[in-house]
Protein backbone atom coordinates (compact mmCIF):
# COMPACT_ATOMS: atom_id res chain seq x y z
CA UNK A 1 0.00 0.00 0.00
CA UNK A 2 1.61 3.40 -0.85
CA UNK A 3 1.59 6.08 1.42
CA UNK A 4 -0.47 9.20 0.36
CA UNK A 5 1.94 12.23 1.06
CA UNK A 6 -0.52 15.07 1.72
CA UNK A 7 -0.41 18.17 -0.29
CA UNK A 8 1.60 20.76 1.07
CA UNK A 9 -0.85 23.77 0.88
CA UNK A 10 -3.27 21.36 3.48
CA UNK A 11 -0.22 21.08 5.36
CA UNK A 12 0.04 24.47 5.54
CA UNK A 13 -3.82 25.18 6.82
CA UNK A 14 -3.70 22.70 9.04
CA UNK A 15 -0.55 24.08 11.08
CA UNK A 16 -2.61 27.39 11.10
CA UNK A 17 -5.55 26.31 12.31
CA UNK A 18 -3.26 24.30 15.35
CA UNK A 19 -1.68 27.08 15.66
CA UNK A 20 -4.57 29.48 16.17
CA UNK A 21 -6.24 26.70 18.76
CA UNK A 22 -2.97 26.76 20.52
CA UNK A 23 -2.91 30.42 21.13
CA UNK A 24 -6.31 30.68 22.22
CA UNK A 25 -5.87 26.89 24.96
CA UNK A 26 -8.67 25.60 23.08
CA UNK A 27 -7.62 21.72 23.04
CA UNK A 28 -8.50 19.38 19.76
CA UNK A 29 -11.28 17.71 21.95
CA UNK A 30 -13.64 21.14 22.73
CA UNK A 31 -12.49 22.10 18.76
CA UNK A 32 -14.07 18.61 17.86
CA UNK A 33 -16.80 18.77 20.09
CA UNK A 34 -17.89 22.69 18.06
CA UNK A 35 -17.66 20.66 14.99
CA UNK A 36 -19.16 17.49 15.57
CA UNK A 37 -15.86 15.30 15.56
CA UNK A 38 -13.31 13.23 17.01
CA UNK A 39 -9.91 15.10 18.19
CA UNK A 40 -8.66 12.66 16.29
CA UNK A 41 -10.17 13.99 13.23
CA UNK A 42 -9.00 16.97 13.89
CA UNK A 43 -5.56 15.99 14.19
CA UNK A 44 -5.89 14.89 10.91
CA UNK A 45 -6.72 18.18 9.77
CA UNK A 46 -4.15 19.90 12.00
CA UNK A 47 -1.19 17.34 9.96
CA UNK A 48 -2.88 18.00 6.78
CA UNK A 49 -3.55 14.49 5.97
CA UNK A 50 -7.41 15.26 5.70
CA UNK A 51 -8.22 17.90 3.58
CA UNK A 52 -10.81 20.54 4.85
CA UNK A 53 -13.45 21.94 2.81
CA UNK A 54 -14.50 25.54 2.64
CA UNK A 55 -17.56 25.29 4.57
CA UNK A 56 -15.90 23.39 7.36
CA UNK A 57 -12.53 26.03 7.28
CA UNK A 58 -15.34 29.16 7.46
CA UNK A 59 -16.62 27.08 10.55
CA UNK A 60 -13.16 26.69 12.20
CA UNK A 61 -12.74 30.23 11.59
CA UNK A 62 -15.48 31.06 13.43
CA UNK A 63 -14.54 28.92 16.72
CA UNK A 64 -11.24 30.06 16.57
CA UNK A 65 -11.95 33.90 16.25
CA UNK A 66 -10.29 34.40 13.31
CA UNK A 67 -11.08 34.94 8.97
CA UNK A 68 -10.66 32.01 7.27
CA UNK A 69 -7.48 34.58 5.43
CA UNK A 70 -5.85 33.44 8.42
CA UNK A 71 -5.24 29.93 7.63
CA UNK A 72 -3.13 31.24 4.21
CA UNK A 73 -1.01 33.82 5.40
CA UNK A 74 2.63 33.36 5.47
CA UNK A 75 1.88 30.45 2.51
CA UNK A 76 4.99 29.64 0.81
CA UNK A 77 5.19 31.27 -3.16
CA UNK A 78 6.56 27.44 -4.00
CA UNK A 79 3.84 25.91 -2.62
CA UNK A 80 1.43 28.33 -4.12
CA UNK A 81 2.70 27.91 -7.67
CA UNK A 82 3.19 23.93 -7.23
CA UNK A 83 6.77 24.35 -7.62
CA UNK A 84 8.17 21.86 -5.00
CA UNK A 85 12.02 21.62 -6.84
CA UNK A 86 15.14 21.95 -5.53
CA UNK A 87 17.02 25.44 -4.54
CA UNK A 88 20.40 24.28 -5.27
CA UNK A 89 22.69 25.32 -2.60
CA UNK A 90 20.42 28.29 -2.10
CA UNK A 91 19.52 28.50 1.94
CA UNK A 92 16.46 27.36 2.64
CA UNK A 93 13.53 29.31 4.14
CA UNK A 94 13.48 29.55 7.93
CA UNK A 95 10.07 30.57 8.35
CA UNK A 96 8.21 27.10 7.97
CA UNK A 97 10.78 25.86 10.33
CA UNK A 98 9.74 28.70 12.69
CA UNK A 99 6.14 29.00 12.41
CA UNK A 100 6.29 24.98 12.99
CA UNK A 101 8.42 25.80 16.55
CA UNK A 102 5.97 28.20 17.00
CA UNK A 103 3.14 26.62 17.05
CA UNK A 104 4.02 23.39 19.16
CA UNK A 105 3.08 23.18 22.92
CA UNK A 106 6.76 23.71 23.62
CA UNK A 107 7.51 27.00 21.30
CA UNK A 108 4.14 28.47 22.40
CA UNK A 109 4.64 27.74 25.96
CA UNK A 110 8.43 29.55 25.87
CA UNK A 111 7.33 32.87 23.61
CA UNK A 112 4.19 33.33 26.57
CA UNK A 113 6.98 32.75 29.29
CA UNK A 114 9.38 35.18 27.59
CA UNK A 115 7.21 37.66 26.82
CA UNK A 116 5.90 38.14 30.72
CA UNK A 117 9.46 38.95 31.48
CA UNK A 118 9.17 43.02 31.98
CA UNK A 119 12.51 43.64 32.55
CA UNK A 120 14.26 44.70 29.13
CA UNK A 121 17.89 44.06 30.49
CA UNK A 122 16.45 40.62 31.67
CA UNK A 123 14.79 39.23 28.80
CA UNK A 124 18.17 40.47 26.99
CA UNK A 125 20.59 38.17 28.60
CA UNK A 126 18.03 35.11 28.66
CA UNK A 127 18.65 35.76 24.67
CA UNK A 128 22.04 35.94 24.94
CA UNK A 129 21.94 32.67 26.68
CA UNK A 130 20.39 30.71 24.49
CA UNK A 131 22.32 32.27 21.54
CA UNK A 132 25.62 30.57 23.41
CA UNK A 133 23.33 27.77 24.04
CA UNK A 134 22.82 27.06 20.81
CA UNK A 135 25.73 27.89 19.74
CA UNK A 136 27.60 25.01 21.40
CA UNK A 137 25.33 22.85 20.30
CA UNK A 138 25.93 23.77 16.64
CA UNK A 139 29.75 23.85 17.27
CA UNK A 140 29.65 20.02 18.76
CA UNK A 141 27.65 18.88 15.98
CA UNK A 142 30.34 20.21 13.84
CA UNK A 143 32.85 18.81 15.61
CA UNK A 144 31.28 15.13 15.03
CA UNK A 145 29.63 14.95 18.64
CA UNK A 146 26.18 14.81 17.14
CA UNK A 147 24.10 15.28 19.95
CA UNK A 148 24.91 18.03 22.37
CA UNK A 149 26.18 15.94 25.60
CA UNK A 150 23.70 15.09 28.05
CA UNK A 151 24.20 16.69 31.43
CA UNK A 152 27.54 14.42 33.66
CA UNK A 153 26.09 12.39 36.47
CA UNK A 154 29.94 12.13 37.97
CA UNK A 155 30.80 14.64 41.10
CA UNK A 156 32.99 16.02 39.74
CA UNK A 157 35.27 17.86 42.62
CA UNK A 158 36.62 21.20 40.43
CA UNK A 159 32.69 21.98 39.07
CA UNK A 160 30.67 23.27 41.20
CA UNK A 161 27.11 21.45 41.63
CA UNK A 162 24.28 22.53 40.21
CA UNK A 163 22.82 24.03 43.24
CA UNK A 164 26.16 26.68 43.47
CA UNK A 165 25.10 27.56 39.97
CA UNK A 166 23.62 31.60 39.97
CA UNK A 167 20.19 31.55 39.17
CA UNK A 168 18.75 34.13 36.76
CA UNK A 169 16.07 34.90 39.17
Amino acid sequence: MVKKIPNPIDVHVGSRVRLRRMLIGMSQEKLGELLGLTFQQVQKYEKGTNRIGASRLYQIAQFLGTSVQFFFEDISGDIVGGSQTSHGFAERDAAPYVMEFVSSAEGLELNRSYSRILDPRLRKRILELVRCLAQDAVVGEHAGLGEPAAADDDDDEDEPSSSARPSLD
